[in-house]
């Protein structure tokens, strides 16, 4: 039986390892961190369906268990070819292709220093906050519960000041999610979103933005924070313009939330060298072409899946992973 190692046990990694095994290859799956599921373990509820992911996690989790897929966590791979893949250990797996689901990581909120994450108290990211969910409590570092919370969008996004062109697709709607999530929980609070521009693509996106201003009462101001600073009464000032109206705006919040965007991880290079694959201004793993080969990379035997090409929803990313078995079963067919 022909062997595919898929690298990287997220959501993408595991549908790629059920698609092949189900194409009547053998998959081996393998992990860098001690346990599968990646940023989905992280995560509370999905956008837009409220979806709690550790349903979707535990049901990929059961189907691979069930499958009899080989899963070898706590292994990183550091170089990769079509016929290999070199650990970190220096040892070596032998195999007849690649699937590259690696996914991506967050952008380290503390580089914008501005926002004072990792500084002033009550500043956290958009992760911090979807952890808090899953434990059931939002509160200050005081322990009080927020009456005003402010959302700032594109942290680490279209920002060419750290090297972030990039769109990262998904923290619109993650922001206008999680504002739905604080209403429920704190019904009395004033919540404000401030963005660049609302990109609501996917479907139902549009229509949970609507809800969220119609029915949730929460507040969209189009305009970048451009600093923030602890006052004396432990709250978060902040400074923006209104760029609707073209007017400053300064108010003091008990909370800021960062939405973080995802950015290529850093062994990508490293990787892309070892094989000789090519990747995008982003850092991410350039597909072999934009619309008849997504799946495949500039390498024969080497595929792609989820966010290590691009960011993605949680979707797109499962389907692109059954993309990228079937291209890599047809390919060990020729």
């Amino acid at each position: 039986m022909k062997k595919v190692i898929v690298i990287g046990g997220g959501a993408a990694g595991m549908q790629a390892a059920l698609r092949l095994r189900a194409r009547g290859v053998e998959p081996l799956l393998v992990e860098r961190e001690a346990e599968t599921g990646g940023k989905l373990r992280g995560w509370h509820v999905l956008f837009p369906s409220f979806t709690p992911a550790s349903e979707v996690l535990a049901e990929l989790r059961r189907r691979v268990r069930e499958s009899g897929i080989e899963v070898r966590t706590g292994v990183e791979a550091t170089a990769i070819s079509p016929r290999e893949v070199t650990l970190a250990d220096g040892s070596r797996l032998g195999c007849d292709a690649v699937v590259v689901a690696s996914g991506f990581t967050l952008f380290d909120a503390r580089i914008k220093e501005e926002y004072g994450y990792g500084i002033y108290d009550n500043v956290v990211t958009s992760a911090d906050l979807e952890r808090m969910f899953a434990c059931g409590r939002v509160a200050k570092a005081d322990g009080t519960a927020p009456r005003r919370i402010a959302f700032l969008h594109c942290v680490g996004s279209r920002d060419e000041k750290v090297c972030q062109r990039h769109c990262s697709r998904v923290c619109c709607i993650t922001g206008v999610k999680q504002a739905m999530e604080l209403r429920r929980m704190f019904p009395a609070a004033d919540i404000f979103n401030f963005y660049m521009d609302m990109r609501m693509f996917g479907s139902g996106y549009e229509e949970l933005y609507r809800e969220a201003q119609q029915r949730c009462n929460i507040h969209f101001v189009r305009g970048r924070i451009s600093e923030a600073s602890p006052t004396i009464d432990g709250r978060i000032q902040i400074k923006a313009e209104d760029t609707l109206t073209g007017r400053p705006l300064r108010m003091s919040v008990d909370m800021l939330v960062l939405l973080v965007g995802m950015r290529a991880n850093d062994d990508n290079a490293a990787l892309a060298a070892s094989a000789g694959m090519e990747l995008t201004p982003s850092g991410f793993v350039a597909p072999r072409d934009m619309f008849l080969g997504r799946a495949r990379t500039t390498v024969d035997g080497i595929f792609c899946a989820g966010a290590a090409t691009a960011p993605k929803t949680l979707g797109e990313a499962l389907d692109e992973a059954t993309a990228a078995a079937d291209a890599a079963a047809e390919y060990l067919k020729a």
